[in-house]
C-alpha cells in the first residue's frame, strides 16, 4: 500500500490526561449537557442555536467570538441554549483547501497532525473555561471523537458522511444530540436511516478495540438543504418540507422526533445574509404549525466577527477562511429577534 506512516499520534486517554478537563469544568459541561438533553427530549421548550464561524481557524478570533455570545446568552437564557460552533475538521468536496485545525494548526503552514490533536483541544477547553460554554463539532472522523468529547455538548455528522456505516455506529455511542444531516443528494430517507441506525445499540471495532454501544437515543436530522443534478441549490427549510419530515417521522416510531435547520450551505446557497430570512421564516413555521414547533428544536447558523469570508493569507481578525458568513452585528441582531418570536 502507498503509505507512509510519519508517526505515532498520541491516543485520547493520553491526551486526556496531559491535559485533563478540570472537575469544575467536568460540572458545568454536564449540567449544559442535560439543559440540552430535555430540548430534544421535549421536557424543556427551549429552542437551541449552534453558531459560529464555518471553520474554527484561529483559536483568539473564535475565543473573542465566543465570549461576544455570553452577553447574548445570559439576556435570552430563558428561551435560548447558545450552543457555540467550534469545527475544527473541514470536510472538502475536492479534498483540495483548508481541512481543519487538526490538519493545520496555522492555515499557511504543511499539516502536523499531532500539533494539530492538542490545538484543538486546548481550544474547545478555552472556550469552555473562560465563558462556560460547552462546545459543537462535526464528526468526520470518527476515531478522533473522544479528543474532544468531554467537552463538547453537541456533534454533527455531515451531509458526506451521514451514509458512512462507521459514522452511524459510533453516534450509538455518543451521549449527546448528534445531527444527521440530509445527504448532498437531498435524500431524506438516508438521513432518517441514519438516525434509525445511530439509536440502535452495536457491537463493532473501534481504535483496535472490540466495542458495544447502548444506541443514541438524542440521534436527530438536520435538514441543509440538497444539491440536484445540474448543480444547483435546492432548499428545504420551507414549511412543506417541515411537515413531510414530520410526516415521516410519524412512520417510522423513532425516539425523541427532533430537527435542526441549517440556515446555511444548500438552504442559502452560501448566500450568508440569508439566513437571517431563513431563520426567521423557520420561525413563522413553528407558530404555525405545533406539529412544526414540537419537531424543530433549533438552528444551526454560520457566524463569525467580520462579515462574508476571505482568502488564506489575508489576515481580515475574525472573519471566515472558508465559507461566508455573518458578522458579529447582525448575529447579535439575529438573536435577539429568535427570542423574541418564540412565543
Amino acid at each position: 500500500m502507498g503509505f507512509t506512516f510519519i508517526n505515532k499520534l498520541p491516543t485520547p486517554a493520553e491526551i486526556r490526561e496531559q491535559f485533563p478537563l478540570a472537575p469544575d469544568l467536568a460540572e458545568i459541561k454536564h449540567a449544559r449537557d442535560e439543559e440540552i438533553k430535555k430540548v430534544f427530549t421535549g421536557e424543556s421548550g427551549k429552542f437551541v442555536v449552534i453558531i459560529g464561524p464555518c471553520s474554527a481557524d484561529n483559536e483568539e478570533s473564535v475565543c473573542d467570538y465566543a465570549g461576544r455570545l455570553v452577553k447574548v446568552q445570559e439576556k435570552t437564557k430563558d428561551k435560548l441554549i447558545i450552543i457555540p460552533r467550534v469545527y475544527t475538521n473541514k470536510p472538502r468536496t475536492t479534498g483540495e483547501g483548508y481541512m481543519g485545525m487538526i490538519h493545520q494548526p496555522d492555515p499557511e503552514k504543511r499539516p502536523d497532525m499531532s500539533e494539530g490533536i492538542l490545538a484543538i483541544r486546548h481550544m474547545h477547553m478555552r472556550v469552555l473555561r473562560e465563558t462556560g460554554f460547552s462546545t459543537a463539532d462535526e464528526m468526520l472522523y470518527p476515531e478522533n471523537m473522544n479528543y474532544l468529547s468531554d467537552m463538547m455538548s453537541y456533534v454533527a455528522v455531515g451531509a458526506r458522511s451521514v451514509e458512512n456505516q462507521f459514522h452511524r455506529l459510533v453516534a450509538s455511542g455518543c451521549d449527546v444530540p448528534v445531527g444527521m444531516k440530509n445527504p448532498t443528494s437531498g435524500d431524506l430517507t438516508v438521513m432518517l436511516n441514519s438516525v434509525v441506525a445511530a439509536q440502535l445499540p452495536h457491537d463493532f471495532i473501534f481504535r483496535g478495540f472490540e466495542v458495544q454501544c447502548p444506541g443514541n437515543p438524542l440521534t436527530h436530522t438536520i435538514l441543509r438543504g440538497a444539491v440536484n443534478k445540474r448543480g444547483q441549490c435546492t432548499p428545504n427549510y420551507h414549511y412543506e418540507d417541515l411537515k413531510l419530515l414530520f410526516d415521516l417521522y410519524n412512520k417510522r416510531g423513532l425516539q425523541n422526533p427532533a430537527c435542526i435547520v441549517d440556515t446555511n450551505h444548500a438552504n442559502s446557497n452560501k448566500q450568508y445574509q440569508e439566513q437571517i430570512r431563513i431563520a426567521k421564516e423557520v420561525l413563522h413555521s413553528r407558530r404555525h404549525s405545533g406539529d412544526i414547533r414540537n419537531l424543530v428544536k433549533g438552528l444551526m447558523i454560520e457566524s463569525y466577527i467580520e462579515p462574508g469570508s476571505q482568502k488564506i493569507g489575508e489576515h481580515c481578525y475574525g472573519k471566515s477562511i472558508t465559507d461566508p458568513c455573518l458578522g458579529w452585528d447582525d448575529t447579535e441582531r439575529l438573536l435577539y429577534e429568535i427570542a423574541d418570536n418564540l412565543d
